[in-house]
């Protein structure tokens, strides 16, 4: 089992789980859809890999965090079932979400209208917010950390899922397992501050929202450069893009609140999450109002008159011209 976070283990059996198909890949954890043989239902698992169980620092964090998280009760992140090490592994069992990720909808649909959006960040903001006021900053959010699940009726068409805390992100600079210079992070929503290493709290999460709401109305990330360092250096230099110029059909407002939510400082961002999308909903309701559809005015028949001819009688009634109707 030492190469947990590398190998393919579907069909193995671990700590009550059938691990049944690899779902998801990344640097330092894989994620499976498995089943969980004590209550019969589908889960996601999710291995770190085996070098983090290793790191008494990491366990200790990990083993805090998951508890914090596991204990946030909230309709927008995904339940965390169990958290623990078996066979020399750190994982975590939580709710299997049927659907697909903000990443996934956005390369098949492209650009969202505000309304969208913001239904959307709504319920991502409220569940950061949620995570904040148990001190628990989440470090890495990004389209494919947000799950979209078939909604409940047509006024709420989706239901959106924070998930990853950023638990194995968060530790790994403290635990001595990244090398000198390295930064662990999604650089196209990376907060100032974490580039910087400085202390961070729930406006860096304000911050890389407001990137992932950028994206979500103009195709792309606000910041986009050819190289990791120029992307960096434009996160923490750069004035934040203007979206109007993206999309010149939205509201000046909606392009207010963003700018303020990607400012350099976090004391000149939102307070919070939903503060932000609060803001957001208020440029979109200062939209004008499309023009209301008016009736073309029925055609009017014009007669022309028609001189009496100096001469031969006029034509049969059958040879008359057609006079034109004009409007």
């Amino acid at each position: 089992m030492t190469t947990a976070a590398r190998t393919d283990l579907t069909g193995h059996q671990l700590a009550g789980y059938r691990l049944e198909k690899l779902i998801g890949r990344g640097g330092m954890a894989v994620v499976y859809r498995a089943e969980d043989l004590r209550l019969g239902r589908i889960v996601a698992v999710k291995l770190l890999a085996p070098e983090l169980a290793r790191n008494d620092v990491f366990r200790k964090r990990f083993a805090r965090e998951s508890r914090i998280a596991a204990a946030i009760d909230h309709p927008n992140i995904v339940p965390v079932y169990e958290a623990g090490e078996a066979e020399g592994v750190l994982y975590i069992a939580m709710r299997y979400v049927r659907g697909r990720d903000l990443r996934a909808l956005l390369d098949r649909e492209g650009p969202l209208s505000v309304r969208q959006t913001v239904r959307i960040a709504m319920q991502v903001a409220s569940a950061l917010d949620a995570a904040h006021a148990r001190e628990l900053v989440h470090r890495d959010v990004k389209p494919g950390n947000i799950l979209i699940a078939e909604g409940t009726d047509s006024d709420h068409p989706e239901h959106a899922y924070l998930t990853d805390f950023g638990l194995t992100k968060k530790s790994l600079s403290l635990t001595g397992l990244t090398s000198v210079g390295q930064f662990v992070g999604t650089l196209d929503y990376v907060a100032p501050e974490q580039i910087s290493g400085k202390p961070v709290d729930g406006r860096c999460d304000v911050y890389s929202l407001g990137c992932v709401v950028f994206e979500m109305m103009a195709g792309g990330p606000p910041y986009q450069r050819d190289d990791d360092l120029a992307l960096l250096w434009a996160h923490l230099n750069d004035p934040p893009p203007r979206l109007v110029e993206r999309r010149p059909d939205l509201p000046q407002a909606v392009d207010a609140a963003l700018t303020k939510a990607l400012a350099k400082a976090p004391d000149e961002r939102y307070g919070s999450c939903l503060e932000f999308i609060g803001a957001l909903r208020l440029g979109e309701a200062s939209a004008p109002a499309p023009a209301a559809a008016t009736a073309a005015p029925e055609p009017t028949a014009v007669v022309r008159e028609v001189p009496e001819p100096e001469g031969p009688p006029p034509p049969p009634p059958w040879a008359w011209p057609v006079f034109g109707v004009t409007g």
